[in-house]
């Protein structure tokens, strides 16, 4: 998904209502097109509108077939596409076309599975809607779950279709996170630049001279210790802790907390020496040789980088490609 829209959950709370909803997904492009893969818009049967699948150029169509769809129960399949000479008037630049799944709730969505897949997306669970276009059967599959395919779909968070089999995948993963120990001046550059990337950033430290809301505007602050704060925020797999503070009594607490759990990414700032010294303290405190590698320190790619916020970038870096690249 583009962002963590509430799209399912509107349909949802349309159709319980007693008016109807319809859910209109994109399932497949081509060319440049202004909606990603997985984008949804939902439509109630007074034909009131949430979402988008296309930012507005073919939303009027849409709408006109969900609103058939939801007479007859069953789920349609629409392509949209355009001459180059046409392309940007419409908004599907380059010849863009895109393919978009529209399912009736009640119909061809089960009701049941729709009110899963709601519960599975507050509840932070990473979800798969899994839908056959020919047998008609759909599924939820959460990542716990997850064959080598699907597992590769969660972490690139990319829905897809596959033209052979005429399965689609819709990928509902949480938005992330990103909390961020010790509210020092590499957290003043990184806090920002993780939210532009998609982030939800959270603040912790005790100190309520650093935690401020003139340091962080707009930012969730946290003066619990860290260990607390951590699992207050919660932990989990769409979740990235970086340990900014220098000071053990702060960090570790948290970093105890995030080993014991599956966050994709742990980083901490330091030297090699610090760094050592701080897989020491771990091993003492129980952690396996495994557990300790997925510490990333010194925190950050190693580009070079010299300042604040050089080093938030190499922050940021590091953690796109744990997060991407790495199962």
């Amino acid at each position: 998904m583009d962002r963590f829209e509430d799209i399912p959950q509107q349909a949802l709370a349309w159709h319980n209502s007693g008016i109807g909803a319809v859910l209109a997904t994109v399932i497949e492009t081509w060319g440049s097109a202004p909606r990603r893969v997985g984008s949804q818009l939902a439509i109630s049967g007074r034909g009131e509108i949430a979402g988008s699948v296309s930012g507005g150029c073919v939303e009027g169509a849409v709408i006109v077939e969900a609103l058939e769809a939801l007479e007859d129960g069953d789920s349609r399949e629409l392509e949209f596409g355009v001459s180059d000479q046409d392309a940007f008037a419409v908004g599907l630049a380059c010849g863009g076309t895109i393919r978009i799944l529209v399912e009736p709730v009640g119909g061809a969505l089960p009701v049941d599975l729709l009110d899963r897949l709601c519960k599975a997306r507050q509840n932070r669970t990473p979800t798969a809607y899994v839908a056959n276009l020919d047998s008609g059967e759909r599924r939820l599959v959460e990542a716990a779950n997850a064959d080598t395919n699907l597992a590769d779909r969660f972490r690139a968070d990319r829905s897809g279709f596959d033209v052979d089999s005429r399965v689609f995948v819709g990928v509902h993963n949480p938005p992330l996170r990103l909390i961020v120990v010790g509210a020092v001046h590499i957290a003043q550059a990184l806090v920002p630049m993780a939210r532009i990337a998609g982030y939800d950033p959270f603040v912790v430290d005790p100190r309520d001279t650093f935690a401020s809301a003139e340091r962080f505007p707009d930012t969730p602050l946290l003066h619990e210790w860290p260990d607390e704060a951590v699992q207050q925020i919660g932990l989990d797999s769409c979740t990235a802790l970086v340990l900014l503070t220098h000071d053990p009594k702060l960090d570790d607490p948290a970093l105890e907390s995030a080993l014991r759990s599956n966050v994709f990414y742990i980083g901490a700032l330091g030297s090699t020496r610090t760094h050592a010294k701080r897989q020491s303290r771990m091993e003492a405190a129980g952690f396996t040789a495994e557990q300790i590698a997925r510490i990333h320190g010194p925190v950050g790619l190693s580009i070079g980088a010299a300042g604040p916020a050089e080093i938030a970038i190499a922050i940021m870096a590091e953690m796109t490609q744990v997060l991407r690249q790495k199962g």
